[in-house]
């Protein structure tokens, strides 16, 4: 059944076919001896002739739509806005069912060709699996029955729609050879129906009789025919003598060319024995050229193994420096790694305390700067006092001079008043003057004393 599948294949696939003609149109006029072939009439006359003529047209018109869905189904996304999104649909799972069945008779030919190459067919495996090939055959058929039901799905979408019909018609590059050879076929099917459904049995007859008589002509043709022969044969036996003759030539020049090739051969029989002495010199001096490179292949390969060995050797001790370098970098990156945690850890921890000492900078700056406000109105408070204070003891240190010098100035005056009146009261009123004086000097100082 697999094969039988496959040998179908499907008549879609591949470019190339003309449009055919859906009405009928009248043949030209053939030539006179043939006139009584063609019929007399160009049209249908009757219904079911007429019927049977717009079935046939139906179905090639169907069948040119079939052929064309390899190419909706190759340019799908192309099509989708030309031909509707429920055919495009309908397209994609026909597609999906035809590769279905394509895939599961393609993988039981290639069990069978494997089942069929097996040299023991008895073995109960082998069996087993004939069983189950036996098995997926048996789903084939329910696939091709949905194939089926698939296609027409797809003929009734495009024929309920015309214009999409008519689209994908125009695509007539889209179809293969073997599509093309079998609506040709129909078309020629077409053809003689039509031609059969016009004529009449009058016709019929006529017709009968003109092949009856082309019949006749013809045997009388052959029995001219058969005289040519006879003719030809006599001929053709002169002309055997002549080649009989031509052929005796023939064979004594072969014979010559015999003793040519003879003599040819022993001089080449010479010539091989000097080339196969020729051969025996060179195979010994061969020989020992084989020899001498053979020891110098041992030469070179004991060599070779202790190269190797040296080498194992070196790429052993490279193996443990690298091994025992790659361990100490892994104990560095260890150590780095856990340093590093700590001294992320303890960044961390520092940043927190940045943080908060930064946070309380920006307190402190705040309170900083209130007080140096608060220190600049006390400075200039403390200049407006010490400049007041200055000014006040620059007033006090005047009146102190000016009672200095109005003390002195009395002093001055009291010593002269003094002296005149010593001069007057000499005598009585020397003592008491004299205590007089020493209290009013007393008095000064202490006046002098309570103003600074």
């Amino acid at each position: 059944m697999a094969s039988d599948i496959l040998s179908m294949g499907p008549l879609y696939q591949g470019p190339d076919m003309n449009r055919i003609r859906l009405m009928t149109e009248p043949s030209k006029k053939p030539t006179s001896p043939l006139k009584a072939l063609v019929p007399s009439k160009t049209k249908l006359t009757t219904i079911e002739t007429k019927r049977i003529m717009s079935v046939l047209d139906e179905t090639i018109h169907k069948v040119q739509l079939v052929t064309l869905l390899s190419y909706v189904t190759s340019d799908s996304e192309d099509l989708e806005g030309m031909l509707g999104k429920d055919i495009a649909r309908a397209v994609r799972e026909h597609k999906d069912l035809c590769q279905d069945l394509l895939d599961r008779v393609s993988f039981l030919r290639e069990e069978e060709r494997r089942v069929q190459e097996e040299e023991f067919e008895d073995e109960p495996w082998i069996r087993e699996h004939l069983l189950s090939l036996e098995q997926q055959k048996s789903h084939l058929p329910p696939l091709m029955e949905r194939i089926k039901a698939s296609t027409r799905d797809v003929l009734r979408l495009l024929l309920r729609n015309p214009q999409a019909a008519g689209l994908l018609q125009m695509q007539t590059l889209a179809r293969s050879a073997g599509a093309q050879t079998f609506i040709d076929s129909l078309v020629e099917l077409r053809g003689f129906l039509f031609e059969k459904l016009l004529t009449s049995p009058m016709e019929a007859r006529d017709k009968a009789q003109f092949l009856q008589d082309v019949t006749k002509q013809n045997r009388s043709n052959q029995e001219a025919i058969d005289a040519l022969e006879e003719d030809l044969a006599a001929r053709l036996k002169d002309r055997n003598a002549e080649v009989e003759k031509e052929n005796a030539e023939i064979q004594e020049l072969k014979n010559q060319l015999h003793q040519v090739l003879k003599f040819s051969e022993n001089s080449l029989y010479r010539t091989k024995r000097e080339a196969e002495k020729q051969q025996k010199a060179d195979f010994r001096a061969s020989q020992a050229r084989v020899a001498k490179i053979q020891q110098d292949i041992l030469q070179l390969r004991s060599q070779f193994h202790n190269l190797i060995m040296e080498n194992r050797e070196a790429e052993q001790a490279l193996r443990k420096k690298k091994y025992k370098v790659e361990t100490e970098i892994e104990n560095w990156i260890q150590k780095y790694d856990s340093e590093m945690g700590e001294k992320q850890e303890e960044f961390e921890e520092l940043d927190i305390i940045h943080k908060e000492e930064r946070a309380q900078l920006e307190e402190l700056k705040q309170r900083h700067d209130v007080l140096v406000e608060e220190f600049a109105q006390i400075r200039e408070e403390r200049e407006i006092n010490s400049k007041k204070r200055m000014e006040d003891e620059q007033e006090l240190m005047r009146m102190v001079r000016a009672a200095t010098l109005i003390q002195a100035v009395w002093k001055g005056y009291l010593v002269r008043s003094m002296l005149k009146s010593k001069k007057k009261k000499r005598g009585k009123g020397k003592g008491k003057g004299k205590e007089k004086a020493k209290g009013e000097k007393a008095k000064g100082k202490k006046a002098a004393k309570g103003k600074k």
